[in-house]
């Protein structure tokens, strides 16, 4: 099957060091990072990634944005997407669901709840 591949989008470097740090527990993945949805979009449509953690406050492209992008894009329609985010208000949360994200997580972030999620939505055991 080969490595899974995970694209973190956030323009917070600690951040996405944190993300990194909890994701490197899984075996066999490669993380790959990018510091605004500019950047997210550009790697997303240029690589195969097996899913996106997306960070919605972003300069240049916000989150939202890109993930209705990669929505309207055949190949990159099934990619799960897990928004992390500050905004915790249900109205906020609809919207990125609605756009086509599969899980909304609030930061602060615990370690496990990202892991138990990406876990879930790669079917990784």
């Amino acid at each position: 099957m080969g490595q899974q591949r995970i694209l973190i989008v956030e323009d917070s470097p600690t951040m996405r060091q944190l993300l990194v740090f909890a994701l490197r527990r899984l075996k066999g993945v490669e993380i790959v990072e990018a510091q605004d949805g500019m950047d997210g979009l550009r790697k997303v449509s240029n690589d195969h990634f097996d899913i996106a953690l997306i960070d919605i406050n972003m300069p240049v492209m916000d989150g939202l944005k890109l993930i209705r992008l990669m929505r309207s894009e055949e190949s990159l329609k099934e990619i799960p997407i897990v928004v992390i985010t500050t905004e915790g208000a249900s109205e906020d949360r609809e919207r990125a669901l609605s756009l086509g994200a599969n899980e909304y997580l609030t930061k602060p972030i615990q370690a496990n709840r990202v892991l138990s999620v990406v876990k879930g939505l790669m079917k990784l055991s």
